[in-house]
């Protein structure tokens, strides 16, 4: 059946297909610039018709079910209706025929990065989609309306305005309390590179998250992931580069037996000492102005740093970032400190222990 077939033995007006339709999906505001009334629309949408309308003020033009690509069009139109001009995120400009003011997040931002550890977009039920708090809209279909206070700057994937990855992981371990799975979805994105442990803590800890046990146990590992891979990498700058052997992962401890802290890599007669930060600062404030577990290990971490400089010692914290990305600028930073340590005060002498 022609979609320009009138589903009824009544005239119709010819439907006048928009040039620049995507997908076949398009809005009732969209087909009445093109002819085509509400009355129209909605009789082609009848059993038997040739379109469907799977959300409100949505129509999809033929007959069959929407692709996974169609039904992300369709649920950021819908959410996008009767939006208002002050929406858009800063910086951000929508693809043609989407608004501004709607961003899709959760499972369905996750699997259009190609996550393993989320169901593929046809197994998606719902389709979470993010919208100022200000807006009067409601789920519907297979759209989740997702209000929020801050709509984050999208980044556009396949041409559709999507969540960053740390807020999208952080919108779907809201919503569930499975302790596995998100485990499974916070170290794929660290191990394969969708974003860095530090930003994935903020976010987390923004949406006040960091307090339940299964976030909480899943940023563990996700640290631990974070750290075994930066080893890797200082243990490869070290050799790449020329640098004189350190002793590795090492306790240090002052004569008489004080605990002083662990350190990743440690030059003895330079007194230089190498840590790796996994958090990159990261406060773990959890968005009341306090802090959690996260916040007081990194307070432990500073107050450490804050110890063996006072005893002379030279600490340089390098970053998975930094060595992944820029192996040859950290390791000249380690080599001038060690070069330079005896223009500096000579350090305390300390224990070195294995760790």
């Amino acid at each position: 059946m022609s979609h320009n077939t009138p589903v009824s033995p009544r005239p119709a007006h010819p439907v006048r297909r928009p040039a620049h339709v995507r997908h076949r999906v398009v809005t009732a505001r969209t087909l009445r610039e093109h002819g085509v009334s509400a009355a129209i629309a909605d009789a082609r949408c009848r059993p038997g018709g040739p379109w469907r309308m799977p959300l409100p003020g949505v129509y999809l033009l033929h007959p069959g079910p929407p692709t996974s690509e169609e039904r992300l069009h369709a649920v950021l139109l819908y959410a996008s209706r009767e939006r208002g001009p002050d929406q858009a995120p800063p910086g951000f400009a929508p693809p043609a025929g989407h608004g501004a003011g709607a961003v899709i997040t959760g499972p369905a931002a996750l699997a259009l990065r190609g996550f393993s550890s989320t169901p593929p977009l046809p197994a998606l039920e719902h389709i979470d989609v993010l919208v100022p708090r200000t807006r009067r809209l409601r789920s519907a279909g297979c759209a989740r309306v997702v209000r929020t206070r801050s709509l984050p700057v999208p980044e556009e994937v396949t041409g559709l305005p999507v969540a960053p990855v740390p807020r999208a992981l952080a919108d779907t371990a809201a919503r569930t309390d499975d302790a596995v799975a998100v485990r499974r979805m916070l170290t794929e994105a660290v191990r394969d590179g969708h974003c860095e442990a530090p930003a994935l803590l903020r976010e987390l800890a923004r949406a006040r998250l960091l307090n339940r046990p299964h976030v909480a146990d899943a940023v563990e590992a996700v640290l631990a992931e974070s750290r075994s891979v930066a080893e890797s990498l200082l243990y490869g700058m070290v050799r790449a580069h020329g640098l004189p052997a350190p002793c590795w992962n090492v306790d240090l401890r002052l004569p008489g037996g004080r605990h002083l802290g662990g350190v990743d890599a440690y030059w003895p007669e330079q007194a230089v000492a190498v840590e790796i930060d996994v958090r990159d600062g990261t406060d773990g404030t959890d968005g009341t102005g306090g802090t959690g577990a996260e916040g007081g290990a990194a307070s432990g971490y500073a107050r450490k740093r804050e110890r063996l400089r006072d005893l002379g010692i030279t600490v340089l914290h390098l970053t998975p970032a930094q060595l992944r990305d820029r192996p040859g600028q950290q390791a000249a930073v380690v080599r001038t400190a060690l070069v330079t340590a005896p223009e500096r005060e000579p350090a305390a002498y300390v224990a070195v222990l294995p760790r």
